[in-house]
C-alpha cells in the first residue's frame, strides 16, 4: 500500500474507533495479493478481524463485570474425579442453549465436589457467547435484594436483575435464611420463570431446602419454578480439595447430607 493509502485507513480507523483495522489491513495486504483475494474477499478478512478482537475484548469485560471470585475454566474441570458425571452433558451445556431456552442448572453434592467450579465454567462460556452475567453466594444475593428493598428500590432491582442472561446463584443452604429473606430470593426466582436462566449450586438435596427458608410452602413453591425447566447434576464423592489430607469424611457429606 502506497504511504497516502496507509495514512487515508489510519484516519479512517480512528474515526470508526477501530483501531484493529489497520492493523489488519496491513498484515493482510499482502496475504491478500499473494493469494489473489478478491476486494471483497479483502474487506470480509479485514472486519473479521475486528469483530473477532471486539467479541474478546466483550467477553473480558463481561466476565470482570460478573463478579467471579475466581476463573474456573470448563477445560480445567478434573472429570477423573467426578466419574458418574456426564462429560458430554457439560460441554453440551457449555454450548450455551439453555440461556436460549430460559433453563436452569442446578448442581447438588457435598463440599469440594466441584460445584462452583463448573458454575463459575458455565458462567464464563456464558460470558464469551454475549451474555451478561452475575455471580454471588446466596447470602451475597439476600444482602443485595435487602438493601434494595430497604431503599424501595427492590422492585426497580428486579426488573434490572432480568436484564443478565444469566445469574449464579452459590452455596445454597450453608446458611438458613429469615423469613424476609426468604420471601425476598423467592420474589427473585420467580422473576426469572422462563424468562433468564439461573445456575444454582447448594450442598443439600431439595428435600431439605425447606430448612434453609424456613418455610416448606415457600420452598416447595421456589423449587418448582426452579426445576421445571432445568437440568439437575449431582455430584458425589469426598472433596477434591482434601484428597491428598487424609480425611475422606466431612460433616455435611453424611448420607442425610448427599444430594440424592
Amino acid at each position: 500500500m502506497s504511504a497516502d493509502t496507509i495514512k487515508q485507513i489510519e484516519f479512517l480507523s480512528r474515526a470508526l474507533k477501530a483501531p484493529r483495522i489497520r492493523d489488519a489491513a496491513s498484515r493482510l495486504a499482502d496475504q491478500a495479493r499473494d493469494a489473489g483475494w478478491s476486494h471483497e474477499e479483502y474487506l470480509a478478512a479485514v472486519l473479521d478481524r475486528e469483530v473477532a478482537a471486539r467479541d474478546a475484548s466483550g467477553a473480558q469485560l463481561r466476565i470482570r463485570a460478573a463478579g467471579f471470585p475466581s476463573r474456573k475454566t470448563l477445560d480445567d474441570f478434573i472429570f477423573d474425579h467426578q466419574p458418574a458425571l456426564k462429560r458430554d452433558q457439560i460441554i453440551h451445556l457449555g454450548g450455551g442453549l439453555f440461556l436460549e431456552q430460559a433453563r436452569n442448572i442446578v448442581l447438588l453434592g457435598p463440599p469440594g465436589t466441584g460445584k462452583t467450579h463448573l458454575a463459575i465454567g458455565l458462567g464464563i462460556k456464558a460470558a464469551h457467547a454475549g451474555h451478561r452475567v452475575l455471580f454471588g453466594t446466596a447470602v451475597e444475593w439476600v444482602a443485595r435484594l435487602q438493601d434494595a428493598h430497604h431503599r424501595g428500590r427492590l422492585a426497580e432491582e428486579i426488573v434490572r436483575l432480568r436484564r443478565y442472561g444469566l445469574i449464579i446463584v452459590d452455596e445454597v443452604g450453608y446458611i438458613p435464611f429469615e423469613q424476609d429473606a426468604a420471601n425476598l430470593f423467592f420474589q427473585l426466582v420467580s422473576s426469572r420463570y422462563e424468562h433468564a436462566s439461573l445456575i444454582l449450586t447448594s450442598n443439600l438435596p431439595f428435600a431439605r431446602w425447606g430448612d434453609v427458608f424456613g418455610d416448606q410452602v415457600v420452598a416447595a413453591a421456589m423449587i418448582d419454578r426452579i426445576v421445571h425447566h432445568a437440568d439437575v447434576i449431582s455430584l458425589k464423592g469426598a472433596s477434591y480439595r482434601l484428597k491428598d489430607s487424609g480425611i475422606t469424611t466431612l460433616p455435611s457429606a453424611r448420607p442425610e447430607n448427599t444430594a440424592e
